[in-house]
Parts: C-alpha cells; sequence; structure tokens
C-alpha cells in the first residue's frame, strides 16, 4: 500500500472534486466517519458544512483542508467493508480518528485507491500537526496496516511498476473534452506532488512520458501573453490532439504563477540528488566504452529516463535526465558543461572516431572488444566488401585476433618495450699497462 498526504486551501474545491467524480460514474462515496448520519443519506451541503463548521473552529489554519489517497497493487481487490476498515485504521493511526472524514473508492486509474476528505482542526479548535507527518506517523501504520490486513508490500519489487502510471491514451480521449481532462488530471496529480522540476521544459520532461505537455503557445498568442497555461494530450508522434484544458480548470489548479513559485523551491531540493545522476552518466560512458543509445539502456537499468530533444532536422540540441527513484528532473546543461547534450555526444563518438582513425592508420588494427557490434563489422582498409572474414583484397591472410597479432614477426619490433629493443653497448675492457 502506498499513503500520499496533501494539504490545501480549499474544502469545497476538495470535495467538488470526489463529488464530480461520483457524478461521472469513475467513484463512489464509501464511509462518513463522525458525521449524523450513514454516507448513502448525506447531502453534499451536509458534508460540506459538517467540514467547513469543523475548519472555522480555528481560523489561524489558513491550509485547513487534507486529502489522503491510500494505494492498493492491481492484483488487490478490496470490497468495500474491507476498505472501510483499512481507512478507518489508517486514520487513527496517524491521530484523525476524531475528525470528521468522507472516504472516496475511485474507479479511473490502473491500480484499486481510495480518497479520504478531512480537516485540520480538531473539536476544542486545536490545529493538527501534519508536518513530517507522512514520514513519521504514515509509514508506520502503513506498514502495520500492510501487515494485518495481508497487503501487497510498498517495498516488494513489483510494487515499482505496480503503480507506474501509464501513458494517456491519445486515441481514446481526443474527441471529448470531459475524458481528456480526467486522463490529463491523473498524470498531473501523480506528477506534480512527486517530481522535483525547476522549469516548464523540466516538467514537459516528465508528463511527454505519459503523452501529456503542459503548453504556453506561441509568443503572439493570447494564453502566452496573459501568462497562460494549458494542458494538452499528445499523439504517439508527438502531435497536440484534443480538447486543450486550461490549468484553472483542474482541483489543484496548476497554473504557470503556481509552478513558478515550486521551480525555486524545488531548485534546492534536487541538489543533493544531483551527484547520483552524474555518477550514473559517468560510469556507463567509462573510457568512452557506449554510444549515445547504448547510454539511455545503461541509466534506464539505473532508474533514469533520458529525453532527447531534436529539431525538425533531427539535430540533438538538448537531453534532460529523469531519475524515477529519488524523483528528480535535471537538464543536462544544469547538471555541468560535460553533461550537456553537445558534451555527450562527444563522449559517446570520442571512442567511435578514435578506432576510426587507428584503422586509416594501421590496416588490419584489431578492434577491441568493447566497441559496438556495428564497429566491429566495418570494412577496414584493403578489405573487400562482403569478403569472409581474413580474406584481403591481395588474397593474403589477415589477422583474426590479438593472438594472430602478437605472432606477426613485423609487429614485433613496433610492440617491443622501447628498453628492451635498444641496443647493447659494448663493455670496455680495462687496459693493462706494461709492466
Amino acid at each position: 500500500m502506498v499513503a500520499v498526504i496533501k494539504t490545501g486551501h480549499s474544502i469545497l474545491r476538495l470535495l467538488n472534486y470526489n463529488e464530480n467524480k461520483v457524478k461521472e460514474g469513475v467513484a463512489v462515496c464509501i464511509g462518513a466517519e463522525n458525521y449524523p448520519m450513514e454516507a448513502a443519506d448525506l447531502s453534499f451541503q451536509q458534508k460540506l458544512a459538517r467540514l467547513v463548521n469543523q475548519a472555522a473552529l480555528n481560523e489561524n489554519v489558513t491550509r485547513n483542508s487534507v486529502h489522503i489517497s491510500l494505494n492498493f497493487d492491481p492484483s488487490e481487490n478490496h470490497a468495500e467493508e474491507r476498505l472501510r476498515e483499512i481507512a478507518d485504521a489508517y486514520m487513527k493511526g496517524i491521530g484523525f480518528d476524531d475528525l470528521p472524514y468522507l472516504m472516496y473508492q475511485h474507479f479511473d486509474a490502473g491500480h484499486p485507491h481510495i480518497h479520504i476528505v478531512s480537516v485540520k482542526v480538531r473539536a476544542d479548535g486545536s490545529r493538527v500537526n501534519t508536518q513530517n507527518i507522512g514520514r513519521n506517523e504514515s509509514e508506520r501504520i502503513r506498514k502495520e496496516i500492510e501487515q494485518k490486513f495481508s497487503l501487497v508490500k510498498a517495498e516488494d519489487s513489483q510494487r515499482q511498476e505496480a503503480f507506474r502510471l501509464k501513458p494517456v491514451n491519445a486515441a481514446r480521449v481526443q474527441y471529448g473534452r470531459s475524458e481528456t481532462k480526467r486522463a490529463i488530471g491523473n498524470v498531473l496529480e501523480t506528477v506534480l506532488p512527486h517530481y522535483k522540476f525547476a522549469s516548464l521544459p523540466e516538467l514537459n520532461a516528465i508528463l511527454q512520458q505519459y503523452n501529456v505537455v503542459a503548453d504556453r503557445g506561441s509568443e503572439s498568442s493570447r494564453v502566452f501573453q496573459h501568462h497562460g497555461l494549458v494542458y494538452r494530450v499528445l499523439d504517439e508522434a508527438g502531435n497536440k490532439v484534443g480538447v486543450p484544458i486550461k490549468a484553472s480548470d483542474f482541483y489543484n489548479k496548476p497554473t504557470l504563477k503556481l509552478l513558478e513559485q515550486r521551480f525555486g523551491l524545488n531548485m534546492t531540493a534536487k541538489e543533493p540528488h544531483r551527484a547520483r545522476i552524474k555518477n550514473a552518466i559517468d560510469r556507463a560512458l567509462l573510457h568512452g566504452r557506449t554510444n549515445l543509445k547504448g547510454l539511455v539502456a545503461a541509466l534506464k537499468m539505473e532508474g533514469i529516463d533520458t529525453v532527447i530533444r531534436q529539431n525538425e532536422a533531427g539535430l540533438i540540441y538538448g537531453i534532460t535526465f529523469i531519475d524515477h527513484r529519488t524523483k528528480v528532473v535535471f537538464n543536462g546543461s544544469a547538471l555541468g558543461k560535460t553533461y550537456s547534450a553537445k558534451a555527450i555526444l562527444e563522449r559517446c563518438s570520442a571512442r567511435q572516431a578514435g578506432e576510426e582513425k587507428t584503422k586509416a592508420l594501421v590496416p588490419g588494427q584489431v578492434t577491441d572488444d568493447r566497441a559496438d557490434p556495428q564497429d566491429k563489422q566495418a570494412v577496414e582498409p584493403g578489405v573487400k566488401k562482403g569478403a569472409a572474414s581474413g580474406d584481403t583484397a591481395t588474397g593474403l591472410p589477415g589477422l583474426m585476433n590479438l593472438a594472430d597479432a602478437l605472432l606477426q614477426p613485423e609487429d614485433q619490433s613496433e610492440r617491443m618495450d622501447w628498453q628492451l629493443s635498444r641496443s647493447k653497448k659494448k663493455k670496455k675492457r680495462p687496459r693493462i699497462e706494461p709492466s
């Protein structure tokens, strides 16, 4: 089980989000704790009034709403009663059991999950301290619940992919606004609270992994001039399709102004994780032993996605690294000069260029085992295209391997250490004077 806790300024907006899901048929309210009636008997206004009246007991608490999601493995299919028991156990574990809260089961994602809506003010008007609650109380009770209810543990290796968000199906959403908004909203809910990005291009590097883009439009557009932002769905070719949705239409309001406030905070929060990405790149490019494709594959094994930006002519002008383990994003140039797109390409091609130069100077030179297979199959000077290995244009046997090369007499002097190859000076005998 994975638990996510968010706080906000608007109880109405939070309740509207879940109730709209119910209207769309992708959610159901399964419980209402510390309410005078059962959830099925409560109207929207009654649900809202109970939360608002409780929050009003302490007007100094500005971020008065709490939104919690409990996420389960796709293999788990729990009944409503079971979900209520899990939610009640969790809320008691984090100290929210005496507060009013509503429980909603959602069906709009690839894995089962529930949402819980509550407030941060107790009946006596005291504030509920939520600082570090996720790291302390939530982590402790989450593990206890996994053990008690025999849930799939969040630490299991299979869970790493179980909760990974799947790309938006562009073909499915491009013709309807409600479907588009729901699909984009799911991506934003997963990406924005968890990943640390310090610019709009860095954010888009993540969103594009899920066929979504945050778009300001052209500089002459009305959206750009009014400092606006819309979100679009992308098809497999990267083209924008479907209906653009304004940032202000989403319940968490991911507007450009809000994102820019987060950029500065994320810049500092990312710094401790810079070294991990740099070290992973350096290991993959050690001694220039791989090409760009090999680098991308090596980083993916480390949980790092590589986004390469190209112009219409196919020229690479930018590179961004997304670390899914530490949830940080770095543009290559932000890591340092040696990690920019230009420098990475030079480091990837350095060995290949060196080998080609060596082949041109020394026909028959043996290819290093670490070079790419395509480089090993390159036609060397003096070798016919398509000729069998070892058959040259002159019919002389080629050098098949390093052992053959070392056994060639003409190569021994070239490869011999200079100290061994130098001629010995004749030792002078002492001259004996006649007596």
